[in-house]
């Protein structure tokens, strides 16, 4: 059997034994909107409870446009020229409108990158386009203290600006349950503190902080604290399948939005699964998500609810641009030099995590209870003793190891890699 990995912007093929027993977790086939541009139209069109576009841009002077940066494959594309245009055509200035990446504490995107995820030439020609930095004290404005004690400060552009919306792409999230809606907001374009403030071991460690859940999740909850503090908020919320075509679209109120997007994402990317696996062979979920071994982690963070103690998750990825931030690989490094149990017990001590540390603690979870091995042989020899997992050369022999040294031909393949939720449920007889 051959199998068809996500790997950059192409695929990687994987040729499995005919005498493995091979589970292939996919979404369930996602029906796919004949005409976008139509849908997204009617979408602004309908609206919710608190009307269409035009409804809510009525009577507003200002507008500021949050879309995702270029870890996320949102179809802007599709959506900002004609959302523009309904905004100008509710009379709203163009020199009033400003499009703001939602960056949070990422690198900036400009030139053909900056063009790659606006979509649109039209776009960067008629309105401000710009980048959040969350470094830039300046930039930003007081909007509350939240119940856990932590200071919620965002980007003054966007408080300030009199229509408020988001273009969210809603996709399983290993911290925040599912990405989307008001994570463009916080940390998309919060302070770096506020940043660094939710993003330590208290909140890391909870129960409630995993994928696909938002029961008691505070990394949910805290997000939602802030933009209730916020006035005129709204969500164009997109669902895509694993091609990237468009398959849900919605327009309203930020809250309500994001949450029919989940309950239709929900039937497709849960996947449930009655069985245990000793060797997981995923993908780090394609381009753009693969770039960076950083974003590689949510692979082995959202496989481990299938993965027998001491097993084995193996990852295919990328890694066009390396390890990530430079702060990312001051943690690793330190991940590397301490080891697992001593980093994790410094990052408890700290009231404000570093910056991109949280993407090391999160890695701790699935190495806790398995083993993780990494195929990405774009990744510089230097950097990849710094991971903290193993690294292979041959695919094909890593799973035959696998199998061999579990003594189970058993194994799940997960193609689309963290953009499909094993969820484990046990079968009764």
């Amino acid at each position: 059997m051959d199998i068809a990995l996500n790997y950059g912007k192409t695929k990687l093929d994987v040729s499995l034994d005919k005498d493995w027993d091979a589970t292939i977790i996919e979404k369930q086939n996602m029906p796919v909107i004949e005409n976008p541009l139509d849908a997204i139209s009617n979408a602004f069109s309908k609206g919710d409870e608190r009307g269409s576009l035009e409804d809510v841009a009525k009577g507003k002077s200002s507008a500021c446009i949050l879309i995702c940066d270029i870890t996320r494959p949102v179809p802007n594309g599709l959506i900002l020229p004609q959302l523009i245009d309904r905004l100008i055509h509710a009379g709203i200035q163009k020199e009033r409108i400003t499009v703001l990446v939602a960056t949070g504490l990422h690198r900036p995107n400009k030139g053909d990158e900056l063009l790659e995820i606006v979509g649109s030439q039209k776009v960067l020609e008629t309105v401000r386009v710009e980048n959040h930095y969350a470094r830039n004290d300046e930039d930003h404005v007081f909007l509350c203290t939240s119940t856990t004690g932590l200071d919620i400060k965002i980007d003054k552009r966007f408080a300030r600006a009199d229509l408020k919306i988001v273009i969210g792409l809603v996709e399983p999230h290993f911290m925040a349950g599912y990405s989307g809606a008001r994570k463009l907001v916080i940390p998309g374009v919060a302070h770096h503190q506020t940043i660094c403030g939710f993003h330590t071991a208290k909140f890391l460690e909870h129960h409630g902080s995993r994928t696909c859940n938002l029961k008691e999740n505070i990394f949910h909850e805290f997000q939602l604290e802030g933009i209730r503090k916020l006035s005129h908020v709204f969500a164009v919320n997109v669902v895509i399948d694993e091609n990237r075509n468009l398959s849900f679209v919605n327009f309203g109120d930020i809250e309500n939005s994001h949450a029919r997007a989940i309950r239709y994402l929900k039937q497709y990317a849960e996947v449930i699964i009655s069985e245990k696996f000793s060797t997981i062979i995923t993908s780090a979920g394609g381009y753009p998500l693969d770039k960076t071994y950083y974003q590689t982690v949510k692979a082995m963070v959202t496989a481990m609810d299938i993965l027998e103690p001491g097993g084995d998750i193996i990852v295919v990825s990328e890694c066009s641009e390396g390890m990530g931030s430079d702060e990312y690989v001051t943690a690793q490094k330190q991940l590397y030099t301490l080891g697992p149990e001593s980093f994790l017990e410094e990052l408890t001590s700290r009231d404000y995590a570093r910056i991109d540390e949280w993407q090391t603690e999160m890695q701790l979870k699935p190495m806790r209870l398995g083993n993780i091995h990494l195929f990405a042989p774009n990744l510089a020899e230097t950097d990849r003793k710094y991971t903290g997992v193993n690294h292979i050369s041959d695919l094909k022999t890593a799973i035959y190891k696998s199998i061999n040294g579990s003594g189970k031909k058993k194994i799940a393949v997960i193609p689309e890699g963290p953009y499909v939720i094993p969820v484990y449920e046990k079968q009764y007889q």
